[in-house]
């Protein structure tokens, strides 16, 4: 990222990691990792292969963690948030896979996408069960509260990826009709995943509404920040290869700043490459340069720093302690990302 580091005032973001927050939920983690594995059984063997391909090839679970987190922040000493931090997990995962054949991408968190591997049939229904399996463990917990947003998030997930879909190769798509997107396509899970913690725990409104603004706030920071990583991080920190955005034809926030303010030979420029007619080795390396000439990525990684910042003031009213500490962290990580 040409060296842009972003940091929230404050904090130590050259040092920040999840290591605190994976300290804090370690143990309910491996609940959650031993029903990820139970409930991604059955008889039909090709479901379970599918589902630990991606399962086992990594990833944070930060989606999960901040369930658990959360629930935990709120003196909550019951099972349900392991439930709901799994089904978190499923409805991640199944989204990646249907992601993968949307994007026809070759790779999913360094290893073949599972659409390479099993096809695009066999991608889209195992994504199809691991939903399903999800909604049961909501239904499990005996929350209607909590099945209400974690149901109303994959709804919006949805809505989301057909947003994205009609953008594709729109080199007219606006800021914020792509801020809209990731809203729906990414932050919704974090938002949902950060708010069935306190619901589950019985806290007050506005704690659940604390634990809502965050998560949410902490997705956008996190999609801005892999959107401008596509231009300037490696295969290893992105789980995919670099330039596939620009490849896909994706119209992501560093596109839609450069192409603003391009000139008319840029623009025309942008146009073929979304178009598919540039997209190769050297249309990527010259779009860099576009980007880079206009400060599109330092931009964009800019405003992920201001949705971080809105993600640490929502939780300015809660009571300190290790958890809210490594809350804060994890959005330090998030923006630290981009160094």
């Amino acid at each position: 990222m040409n060296g842009v580091v972003i940091a929230l005032e404050g904090s130590r973001a050259a040092k920040a990691s999840v290591e605190p927050l994976l300290r804090l939920t370690r143990a309910d983690m491996e609940r959650v990792n031993r029903l990820i594995l139970s409930k991604a059984g059955s008889e039909v063997e090709l479901i379970p292969e599918v589902a630990r391909h991606l399962i086992d090839s990594g990833g944070k679970r930060l989606r999960p963690m901040l369930t658990l987190a959360a629930a935990q922040m709120c003196g909550y000493e019951g099972e349900h948030h392991v439930l709901l931090a799994t089904a978190v997990e499923f409805m991640h995962t199944a989204t990646l896979l249907h992601d993968d054949v949307v994007d026809e991408s070759d790779l999913r968190r360094g290893k073949p996408a599972a659409r390479k591997v099993w096809g695009n049939q066999a991608s889209v229904l195992v994504g199809d069960f691991l939903l399903g399996q999800a909604f049961r463990m909501m239904v499990d917990t005996g929350s209607l509260q909590a099945l209400g947003v974690l149901s109303t998030a994959a709804t919006v997930i949805a809505e989301g990826e057909v947003l994205q879909l009609a953008s594709a190769r729109n080199p007219d798509t606006t800021e914020d009709e792509y801020l809209a997107i990731i809203r729906a396509k990414t932050a919704a899970l974090f938002a949902a995943a950060a708010e069935v913690g306190p619901i589950v725990a019985g806290a007050a409104k506005p704690t659940v509404g604390a634990f809502r603004s965050y998560g949410a706030n902490l997705g956008l920071a996190f999609q801005l920040v892999d959107d401008a990583l596509d231009y300037g991080g490696s295969s290893q920190s992105l789980g995919k290869n670099v330039g596939d955005d620009f490849r896909e034809g994706k119209v992501t926030l560093p596109v839609v700043l450069a192409y603003r303010r391009g000139t008319d030979e840029d623009r025309k420029f942008w146009r073929d490459a979304l178009s598919g007619r540039n997209n190769g080795d050297d249309g990527l390396a010259h779009a860099k340069k576009l980007l880079a000439r206009h400060g599109a990525i330092a931009d964009t990684a800019q405003r992920a720093r201001h949705y971080a910042v809105i993600a640490r003031d929502a939780l300015a009213p809660l009571k300190g302690g290790p958890h809210k500490d490594a809350l804060i962290e994890v959005l330090e990580f998030c923006v630290s990302r981009a160094n």
